[in-house]
């Protein structure tokens, strides 16, 4: 990992990075080398997986995919590592085919109930966002608690590592006091390497119909997408931690990832 970026170069994903580095709302910064994030981890290399458990000390993988998407394009070699525990918390109601690549399917009602206006590209993507929590607010919960384990470090990911994964890692800063402005930096950070993202996931049979029906840009993370999936959060709950109180999420639990994300 470049100590001077928060990218983590590996041969068998592209879009890995840390969530260290990152100013939080007291003046500090987020501690590097706890808690990454990253795309589909199928193709490691045995040098990937020796950088990530040898060199960073990886020992909890968080994986947001679905169960069809783990079935169709296996575990992947981590799941081979002794050392490393795995955590399966599919963000889907199960019985769909959508992957984080394609959120487009859903129709409004679906996408936010409680909102008495158009469906347009900010509230559908911000839409697909509020799915996870309200299909399965016990993933959530589950995977901020994983990602928070204080015996190694840990890696959350899903296909793109770009909604499912962008939403965990906002999540999780939101409760370790990073500035929105952070939360926001982190989150269209993926842009960066969309190009990337989208030529690896198109080699797969899994997610090539799905990307082939949208325009490229179509599937930029934008920085209003989660601004205003953070503003309604603030709006409606009273904010991410008064919504996760409501769910299960403990003081304990907020100490604890605290305790992973904070200098």
């Amino acid at each position: 990992m470049d100590e001077m970026t928060r990218w983590i170069d590996l041969e068998g994903a592209v879009n890995a990075r840390d969530l260290g580095g990152l100013p939080t709302r007291d003046g500090g910064r987020t501690r590097r080398g706890r808690i990454f994030r990253a795309d589909n981890l199928q193709g490691l290399t045995p040098g990937d997986v020796t950088l990530l458990v040898g060199e960073l000390g990886l020992r909890h993988v968080v994986d947001l995919r679905s169960n069809a998407e783990v079935s169709l394009e296996g575990p992947g070699p981590l799941t081979r590592v002794p050392e490393v525990r795995h955590h399966h918390l599919t963000l889907f109601a199960e019985g769909g085919r959508h992957t984080d690549v394609e959120a487009d399917a859903i129709d409004g009602e679906r996408v936010l109930p409680w909102a008495e206006r158009g469906l347009d590209e900010e509230l559908r993507v911000t839409g697909f966002y509020f799915g996870y929590l309200r299909d399965r607010p016990d993933a959530v919960v589950d995977a901020l608690r994983a990602m928070a384990l204080d015996d190694g470090a840990s890696l959350v990911h899903c296909a793109a590592g770009k909604d499912r994964t962008g939403v965990l890692s906002a999540l999780a800063l939101e409760v370790a006091g990073a500035t929105r402005e952070a939360i926001v930096e982190d989150y269209v950070a993926t842009g960066e390497r969309l190009e990337l993202i989208l030529k690896r996931l198109r080699g797969s049979d899994t997610y090539r119909g799905d990307l082939d029906s949208r325009p490229a840009d179509d599937h930029m993370p934008r920085a209003r997408y989660i601004e205003q999936f953070l503003g309604v959060l603030d709006d409606r709950f009273g904010g991410p931690l008064e919504w996760l109180a409501g769910h299960g999420w403990t003081g304990a639990d907020t100490e604890a990832m605290r305790s992973r994300l904070r200098d």
